[in-house]
């Protein structure tokens, strides 16, 4: 198929099949083809929001070596970047919480890794619950969890999740692939709306298994989806693999927008790049304390970005940015 039937077919609200995305995937990230599909699939994002783009802040409740291993995350026992568990003060938690509303973040994230106490993190979500204005939409990001949890969660004030199948789930994580996809179902049953990714993208990962992963996101009907590529931590055994470029990342964002369907509104990629936000990307995170693709207890001195900084990319990309709540998580 040529790319002017692909953009015929995205401007009528065609569906992709596997096949349409593979073809999309395999042209060079550089060439004139590749950049007819990101405009396109940046047509989409903004008309689907009236150009109205969005910043998530996500906030780090602790940073601990987790035993999960993914071989891609800096909190990886295996990895031996971090050797004891951290933890933020509910105080810190709200304080934090607060300035990340005031920046004009569209929703504020709570992070825990995996094996966080339940109880706990209920215990400060309800407190940074309380300090927020009553419209800010409240979104965990957290392990796979039992449906009675999630339901706990939706009750606490979440208004939804982050959760996503990596690629190569099981084989460079000990997760099993169906427990992943299980919590997104659990999520979903409790009320709570999903956000998820294709992500961690490396460049050993193939064609076939970014199209499969795209059509997956796109399957249970997301709050978004997107594309997000693997950042390497400096002396682990996967930072041997290496990195995709920002283009080829901005490519995978563009081809995952053409294949959602119209009523996922939301694009995101990670980290916030002005590439991306040209292939159709309308959601970037800012990030504030412990950070899975930083090596600094704070990534705020890192690798991670502010909600303006955040702000200011889409700005320079020429899109404009939601004042208020959330709109990929509902009204």
């Amino acid at each position: 198929m040529k790319v002017d039937d692909f953009i015929i077919k995205s401007q009528d609200g065609g569906s992709f099949a596997k096949e349409d995305l593979l073809e999309m995937l395999g042209y060079p990230p550089d060439s004139a083809t590749t950049y007819r599909i990101m405009a396109e699939a940046n047509r989409i994002s903004k008309e689907l929001t009236g150009n109205r783009a969005e910043v998530h802040a996500q906030l780090a409740l602790n940073l601990a070596p987790c035993a999960c291993n993914c071989i891609f995350c800096s909190f990886a026992e295996t990895n031996g970047v971090f050797h004891q568990e951290t933890r933020i003060s509910p105080e810190e938690a709200v304080a934090s919480a607060r300035q990340l509303e005031t920046d004009g973040a569209n929703a504020v994230f709570l992070m825990t890794t995996a094996h966080f106490p339940f109880g706990a993190f209920l215990d400060i979500s309800q407190e940074v619950r309380g300090h927020l204005k009553p419209e800010t939409k409240l979104i965990a990001n957290v392990g796979d969890q039992p449906f009675s949890n999630a339901v706990r969660m939706k009750d606490a004030g979440f208004e939804g999740v982050y959760h996503a199948l990596r690629l190569r789930e099981g084989t460079d994580t000990t997760i099993p692939p169906e427990r992943r996809r299980e919590s997104i179902r659990i999520f979903q049953e409790a009320g709570l709306k999903v956000g998820t990714c294709v992500e961690p993208v490396g460049p050993e990962h193939t064609n076939e298994e970014i199209a499969e992963m795209i059509l997956y996101t796109g399957s249970f009907g997301p709050a978004y989806s997107g594309a997000g590529r693997r950042i390497s931590i400096p002396g682990t055994t996967m930072a041997k693999r290496g990195m995709i470029t920002e283009l080829r990342m901005a490519q995978i964002v563009a081809v995952t927008r053409l294949a959602m369907p119209r009523t996922v509104l939301g694009n995101c990629t990670h980290e916030p790049c002005t590439l991306g936000a040209m292939a159709g990307a309308n959601l970037f995170w800012a990030e504030v304390g412990a950070n899975p693709r930083d090596t600094t207890e704070r990534t705020e001195t890192g690798r991670g970005h502010t909600v303006p900084e955040c702000r200011s990319l889409f700005y320079e990309s020429g899109l404009g940015v939601l004042e208020g709540p959330s709109r990929f998580y509902g009204a």
